[in-house]
């Protein structure tokens, strides 16, 4: 049956494909790209909240992103039986919310928003790194289907992973450059496309204004990830001693947690005593589907696509639970100093990695064979400095926690390497 909710608007992508023969939906064939590409394979042991390898049940990027998809999914079939709005053929294709869903840490680099950070730094000169902002450089220049680059997504697509619309240098550039939240300068084509040559309106100004100007399928990945991190996070810190009754407790008094925020901070105490996180996650996750509720706007595409004429609305209480629970783990467990330690390890050995590779194989004519030689070529051939240092960034970024570590120690360590290493 077919689904007037979308049009050809929402299902062109950038170069015309055959898929006549294909029994899939466009948005399936979308998902199944992710899904079989080494990059969504490498989340496995990229680091979510504690370093990938630590112990097993606790969560990766890999396990993240799939939970965020089930929410997502979730939060599409919810809409369905709930909206007035939608009907048996003009529904949110949940197929669509789950490739965004599967594909919003893509882009993220290894040890956590540490490698983020260290990466954007060393590469202030060159337009900056932003893990969005790599997500959407994946999938549109560097997932290689078959002869074309990138994996050719449709628009929906495409803007289903814009969280941020603001250009690197709307933001300050290399004169006061950002520390998250933007895209690079040269995706600004991709934006233009996303967005049918549409300019924002005065109001929608560079940083958040704009920001908030998202599709409604990110929209529900947005508040998908919000929910799976802010509480499964929460699980795995208390399975790993960081969160005891007695320690939030005290937090709660310190920070005069009030009303709503109150009540969810006593839940979780509850919940901690009685040993039952999981039962608390379910719950909650439960809660904050039930949240969400289809609008109506108008604004610069709505008259294009149903994708920008709804809008998602959360519950202001979901909302506020959903803040406490993250602020309560940034200052309880992010800042922990074990936890910091890790993280200024990691941070160590990225900026090693980048000096020795960028004075060995950028900043010289004759480079050594420190890279694999498809990246070392590509590097070579590369017309300018700018594009040869994000083709640098773009190798370490795809390292995971542990592949970047043995690349470390195999560089630095008169100990570490052997034969059977170099094989792998």
């Amino acid at each position: 049956m077919q689904n007037a909710f979308y049009n050809e608007f929402d299902l062109e992508r950038r170069e015309t494909e055959n898929s006549s023969s294909d029994h899939r939906t466009p948005f399936q064939i979308d998902r199944d790209r992710v899904l079989y590409t080494s990059a969504f394979r490498e989340l496995q042991s990229k680091t979510q909240v504690f370093l990938s390898g630590e112990y097993d049940f606790y969560r990766t990027r890999l396990t993240h992103s799939l939970e965020v998809a089930q929410i997502g999914r979730s939060i599409t079939h919810w809409l369905q039986s709930s909206s007035p709005l939608l009907s048996n053929t003009f529904y949110i294709d949940p197929d669509l919310v789950e490739a965004a869903c599967i594909s919003h840490d893509l882009g993220h680099p290894p040890f956590g928003h540490a490698g983020e950070k260290v990466l954007n730094e060393l590469m202030r000169p060159h337009g900056g790194f932003e893990g969005n902002a790599q997500t959407l450089r994946l999938l549109t220049e560097r997932i290689f289907s078959e002869k074309r680059q990138g994996m050719n997504p449709t628009r929906a697509f495409t803007d289903s992973v814009l969280k941020y619309k603001t250009l690197w240098s709307e933001l300050g550039g290399q004169a006061d450059p950002p520390e998250n939240h933007f895209i690079y300068d040269n995706q600004q084509h991709i934006l233009d496309w996303a967005m049918a040559g549409n300019d924002f309106p005065p109001e929608l100004t560079p940083g958040a204004p704009r920001d908030s100007f998202k599709s409604l399928e990110c929209q529900i990945m947005d508040w998908a990830d919000d929910t799976a991190y802010s509480l499964n996070d929460l699980a795995d810190s208390a399975r790993a001693g960081f969160l005891s009754p007695h320690k939030v407790e005290l937090w709660a008094e310190e920070n005069d947690v009030e009303g709503i925020q109150a009540e969810a901070i006593e839940s979780l105490i509850k919940s901690l005593k009685g040993n039952r996180m999981d039962a608390f996650v379910g719950k909650r996750i439960g809660e904050h589907i039930r949240a969400t509720e289809l609008t109506e706007d108008v604004n610069i595409l709505s008259s294009s696509s149903n994708r920008y004429r709804h809008r998602l609305s959360i519950c202001p209480e979901a909302q506020a639970r959903c803040q406490i629970y993250k602020k309560l783990s940034y200052e309880l467990v992010f800042l922990q100093t074990g936890l910091k330690q890790l993280e200024y390890k990691g941070k160590e050995m990225l900026e090693k990695l980048w000096r020795v590779f960028s004075e060995n194989c950028l900043l010289t004519h004759k480079p050594q064979q420190l890279l694999p030689s498809a990246d070392l070529t590509e590097i070579q051939e590369a017309s300018d400095l700018t594009i040869k240092h994000r083709l640098l960034a773009d190798y370490i970024a795809s390292q995971t926690d542990l592949s970047a570590k043995k690349l470390y120690l195999r560089l630095f360590d008169a100990n570490a390497g052997s034969i059977t290493d170099l094989l792998h």
